[in-house]
């Protein structure tokens, strides 16, 4: 039974999607992490007119690219097609209703009428495409909503209810609708007797200041709100992102109640021989989410031409430490060795020892996490949200930091995120030469991002005289390490200093990658960029061939392929390593 907590969620959930424009979802999908100002040319590559519902004092909006956009910049594009048709046709609205009334009001007297608005279609000059319908039906809805508000303030009553009745048509037969395949039969009629409306609106000689005036009100409030719902979406995209699903939680119960049922003497994994010989490969994967992980072993092993060499070091936490175990015993990776150990069994892992343990006891950090007058309001709360993620509490991690102390018998190691899929064999990559360096990564960084300055606080001046801010920032989720290097290096002892620097979060946010550019900076070396390709969840325009290639594909973002919110395009590369028939996923309910 869902408790009071859940059901609000759920229905703050699907309130408040029902209110966001399939766009605004596409842009959080593609910056998970941001909270910056809406860009409002974000898609620029439609060119469709948005739709505006002024009722009873209550506005709804459904926006589409020009309302996000500033009036300027709809008037530079109204200019640039205006110069490259070479004229402007009378009766056609070349840059949307809003623009056309807006750029023509220093042309135009008040009483002059306008070029047949009832006739206007939005499709550019000599640019007619397949949705002229759709583009015709929204800018009647525009014009409609501006003339039924200046009637209303003339008292022009009858007309107010004809211009609200088609209006309510209109919306009925637009919907969603973004071409004329979409739309009922019976819309051309729809859109003559709007039409006629229009004309009888038009003949009343309304004011045209008054009209541009109510325009730029409407788009100003169109704008506001796209920011209150960039705002929304990005809160609900990181709370779902840091949030249990139902079916997880049920699975790693059931396996946990499982494993106590076990007689201790069934409670091992076989082959425990091979899990100090340095001449296997050797992998080290740190997750409390058993379904993940199972996908990242079982895609390594379908793809290792020699699945008997491979040996899997899984770390977990306490409370799923029963339930993984129980997963590997009852779905063993065919030849492979697994281990599975429970963080808290390393006793030397302690805040005397470790520094981020002693600044998760302290109280300032418990102050930034758990204090009940911290800021909830999605305003001064949704910037920070994703620094409270439950994983920045998690020593599983920070463990990566320790490889050595954990397999001290162990010359080189890869380490994987649980929110990867493997594709590729990956024992090439012990034979890679890190050239002395002691991180394998992939360089993430472009022309002027992902660089050092992303995510450091170059205004400290510890961080900027000591790193470069145009230094490339790399990924973790597939690494490979040489641990003979990072013994001589003293790595762990570098991360330990500079964690201690940055207890009062000055350097850098939380997080492990900002603490991992610093520890292993001029100590990394390049690997290949199909080796890994990041960027599934949360980057929809990720290129095929680069997914077909990769040999580590990468769900980092918040759109995860076991949430509700991943990307559909990207689910079935990780789906097909999970059998949807297994009992325990059966009885969870956990389906593709």
């Amino acid at each position: 039974m869902l408790g009071a907590d859940d059901v609000k969620r759920r229905s703050a959930l699907e309130a408040i999607e029902s209110l966001i424009p399939k766009e605004v979802l596409d842009i959080v999908g593609a910056k998970p992490g941001g909270s910056e100002p809406l860009n409002r040319n974000i898609v620029g590559g439609q060119d469709l007119l948005s739709s505006w519902v002024r009722e009873d004092a209550v506005g709804v909006s459904r926006q589409s690219s020009n309302m996000y956009r500033e009036p300027k910049a709809l008037l530079e594009d109204h200019n640039k097609d205006t110069k490259a048709d070479g004229k402007h046709e009378s009766g056609k609205l070349t840059g949307g209703v809003i623009q056309q009334v807006v750029s023509a009001s220093e042309n135009q007297k008040p009483g002059k009428k306008d070029a047949d608005v009832g006739k206007s279609v939005s499709a550019k000059s000599g640019n007619q495409t397949e949705d002229n319908l759709v583009r015709q039906m929204r800018d009647q809805l525009i014009m409609a909503r501006v003339y039924a508000n200046l009637a209303q303030g003339q008292s022009h009553f009858d007309l107010v209810n004809d211009l609200k009745q088609r209006i309510k048509e209109h919306k009925t037969f637009v919907g969603d609708a973004n071409a004329d395949a979409e739309l009922p039969s019976g819309a051309e009629e729809k859109v003559k007797l709007m039409a006629e409306v229009l004309v009888q609106a038009q003949e009343k000689n309304y004011d045209t200041a008054t009209m541009v005036k109510k325009l730029r009100a409407m788009l100003q409030s169109a704008e506001e709100n796209a920011r209150m719902l960039k705002k929304q979406s990005t809160f609900l995209s990181q709370l779902a992102a840091k949030t249990i699903p139902k079916g997880l939680h049920c699975f790693s119960m059931s396996l946990t109640v499982e494993y106590h049922m076990l007689p201790l003497n069934q409670r091992d994994f076989p082959h425990q021989e091979r899990l100090e010989d340095p001449s296997l490969y050797h992998y080290a994967l740190f997750s409390d989410n058993i379904l993940a992980t199972g996908v990242v072993v079982n895609s390594a092993i379908s793809n290792a031409k020699e699945p008997e060499k491979h040996v899997f070091h899984i770390v977990t936490d306490k409370l799923n430490f029963g339930a993984m175990k129980m997963w590997f015993l009852a779905n063993p990776p065919g030849a492979a060795t697994i281990e599975v150990q429970n963080v808290d069994d390393f006793k030397w892992l302690n805040s005397s020892y470790c520094p981020v343990l002693r600044q998760l006891e302290s109280s300032a950090m418990k102050n930034f996490y758990f204090k009940a007058d911290s800021a909830i309001t999605l305003a001064a709360g949704t910037s920070n949200l994703k620094y409270r993620n439950p994983k920045y509490l998690s020593m599983l991690n920070h463990l990566r930091f320790y490889l050595p102390e954990v397999y001290p018998k162990l010359d080189k190691i890869l380490f994987l995120d649980d929110d990867i899929v493997v594709q590729k064999d990956l024992t090439p990559l012990w034979d890679v030469d890190l050239e002395g360096n002691v991180n394998g990564a992939v360089e993430t960084c472009g022309a002027s991002f992902h660089r050092f300055d992303k995510y450091l606080n170059f205004s400290n001046p510890l961080i900027s005289q000591n790193f470069d801010p145009n230094a490339c920032g790399w990924a973790y989720g597939m690494n490979v390490f040489d641990l003979n290097q990072w013994k001589k290096h003293d790595i762990t002892g570098i991360y330990h200093r500079w964690q201690s620097k940055n207890k009062d979060r000055l350097l850098w946010k939380l997080g492990t990658l900002p603490p991992g550019l610093i520890t292993f900076y001029n100590l990394t070396y390049p690997l290949e960029k199909s080796w890994h390709v990041l960027g599934l969840g949360y980057n929809s325009a990720v290129e095929d061939s680069d997914i077909a290639t990769a040999a580590v594909i990468h769900y980092n973002g918040n759109m995860k392929p076991w949430l509700d919110i991943g990307m559909s395009k990207y689910k079935p590369l990780w789906s097909k390593y999970v059998n949807y028939k297994h009992p325990y996923l059966r009885q969870c309910n956990i389906s593709d």
